[in-house]
């Protein structure tokens, strides 16, 4: 076999590496962004008597070598009242209190959101 032949093993191998280093890097990029940016939406599409729910939604980022995590949630003591008001509740006379849906649509957002940018980014970083 001459020297000079084409290794096509090595070549898919070194491919796959630097995809995989590239889809690490705008990971950890990308995922943080859009936990901000999901947080300040809640801020301003969750229900508003005084503002002190709409005001307690906040990002908590975790970081590990080969991950990352962004957790966006309601602070305390407001934290008690995200179910109740997405969902509803049942009212102490009876009935039902109708739920006002905020979370789930910024929810769905930031997912499809995050997965449209690590894909950029991607496509950014190997060109």
């Amino acid at each position: 076999m001459a020297s000079n032949s084409f290794n096509f093993e090595n070549t898919v191998k070194w491919m796959l590496e630097n995809y995989s280093a590239a889809a690490a890097k705008a990971t950890f990029k990308v995922v943080p962004q859009v936990a901000k940016e999901a947080a300040q939406k809640l801020k301003q599409s969750s229900p508003k008597r005084q503002g002190k729910y709409a005001k307690s939604w906040k990002v908590k980022q975790e970081k590990g070598r080969l991950k990352v995590m962004a957790t966006v949630y309601a602070g305390k003591p407001e934290y008690r009242l995200t179910h109740l008001l997405e969902y509803g509740h049942a009212k102490r006379g009876g009935g039902r209190v109708q739920g006002i849906e905020h979370i789930a649509p910024v929810e769905e957002w930031a997912n499809n959101e995050a997965v449209d940018r690590i894909i950029e980014e991607i496509r950014r970083m190997t060109i």
